[in-house]
């Protein structure tokens, strides 16, 4: 039997992870407890976030969903979540559960907003979703594709087959994974790897498709994944530029016509994000945790030799490299979506006093204008213990002040890091004094 590896975001989107591989040398450091230590309990700790906020609502009446044609309760739960269409990206890489629905003309559909991702299948029995909780990392739910008058949504554990990996840090949570083609070989093993904004173009989207400009370099998107006569034909190769996806295949029951190479790129960035804040807040609790539970015996006398703090502030440097983009590598001239998605994801804010935003989409040179990531603003982020807040912004102010000038920090320009400081200044609550301005 053909082995499957894991691509997409949403919860059990994937099955079954064979000969999966990161390439590039970007696995980090990983959460090695338990998920269900007692500073954890992620199977049975009360949960926290915009999916178990919405299922309540529906058995309060307060909420409801409504089932359409081919797409069931897709379009409802994108307005019920505020989810915007423009965010769809498309993979069609059958390696999903429900697989015996997805292929080349029929792709699975992904959508996402900061701490939401669904994954929707054209006649598949569940839409899935995974959720960024405000504590536990990402929770993985599904929702039945029947009509029902009290649909509800459902926790999936499942998910975790494929869903906490090393390459998700040890932490539930997602990956955007590229594939490689196959030969029609029933021996064959799909491989793939794991890429976020570190990642060259030429590495990703194996098994996607990508519509807009890819600054004419090859990239792995918009071919074939399995049965392939030659899996080294298109390596390499620079892909013709496909605007939208009209008359490639039916369109019924998807809302848009495009699989955006901004949005995969701002998705592949948010997965891994995702991971590094669910990993250092462990680390802390475990931390935390410990600190609570000391024997009798031993109060009053220090029980850490400093290993355990350590590995907070380790995971904290790792965090905050990726949050600041450190290790980006320069996008081509003429990269370019045609969704709409830039533009809607960039009106989100929110803006400092002279209109400037840490999600302002640029395209040129990077994925960015600001080299700081959006996802310090969301919820889990903030929720983080003390201890994971304090190592962050230690080392945020460390690197934004001009401290440390080796490689790879010299790549964030003065200017760069004059204006980060002066957004998060107005618009990041909570951020300490010490944030002032950067002359160096």
């Amino acid at each position: 039997m053909r082995s499957t590896t894991s691509i997409g975001v949403a919860a059990t989107i994937l099955v079954g992870i064979i000969a999966v591989t990161s390439v590039h040398g970007q696995r980090g450091g990983a959460f090695r407890a338990s998920r269900d230590h007692p500073a954890i309990l992620y199977t049975d700790g009360a949960v926290d976030n915009a999916i178990a906020d919405l299922d309540r609502r529906l058995v309060e009446g307060s909420a409801s969903l409504a089932f359409e044609g081919r797409s069931g309760y897709l379009r409802s739960l994108l307005d019920a979540l505020g989810i915007p269409v423009e965010s769809q990206v498309l993979v069609f890489s059958p390696t999903s559960f429900q697989e015996d629905w997805i292929d080349f003309d029929n792709p699975r559909a992904v959508f996402f907003r900061d701490d939401v991702s669904l994954g929707w299948v054209r006649g598949a029995d569940v839409i899935e979703i995974a959720a960024q909780d405000r504590r536990q990392g990402t929770i993985f739910y599904s929702l039945e594709q029947t009509p029902s008058a009290a649909p509800r949504i459902r926790r999936r554990e499942t998910c975790l087959a494929c869903h906490l990996s090393w390459d998700t840090l040890g932490v539930p949570g997602p990956q955007v994974l590229s594939m490689f083609p196959m030969p029609d070989d029933p021996n064959a093993y799909a491989s793939g790897h794991a890429t976020d904004h570190r990642s060259r173009l030429e590495d990703r989207w194996g098994g996607w498709y990508v519509t807009g400009s890819h600054g004419g370099v090859a990239h792995m998107g918009n071919v074939e994944v399995e049965d392939v006569d030659d899996p080294h034909a298109t390596f390499g190769v620079v892909p013709p530029v496909i605007e939208s996806l009209e008359g490639r295949f039916d369109l019924e029951g998807f809302p848009t016509p495009y699989s955006d190479i901004v949005a995969l790129m701002v998705l592949e960035h948010q997965a891994h994000m995702t991971n590094l804040i669910t990993r250092i807040g462990w680390e802390a609790r475990r931390v935390e945790h410990r600190a609570e539970n000391v024997a009798p015996a031993d109060r009053g006398r220090s029980t850490d030799d400093g290993r355990f703090l350590e590995i907070v502030d380790e995971a904290a440097v790792e965090l905050v490299d990726y949050l600041l983009f450190v290790d980006e590598p320069p996008l081509p001239p003429g990269v370019a979506g045609g969704s709409g998605f830039a533009e809607v994801f960039s009106a989100r804010g929110p803006r400092d006093g002279r209109g400037r935003s840490l999600r302002e989409i640029s395209l040129d040179s990077r994925l960015f204008r600001y080299p700081c990531s959006y996802m310090i603003y969301t919820e889990a982020f903030d929720a983080l213990p003390e201890t994971a807040l304090d190592a962050i912004y230690r080392r945020m102010w460390t690197v934004l002040s001009g401290e440390v000038t080796e490689s790879p920090y010299d790549r964030l320009a003065l200017a760069d890091r004059q204006a980060i400081v002066e957004i998060l200044r107005d618009t990041k609550p909570g951020l300490p004094d010490y944030f002032a301005t950067v002359m160096r």
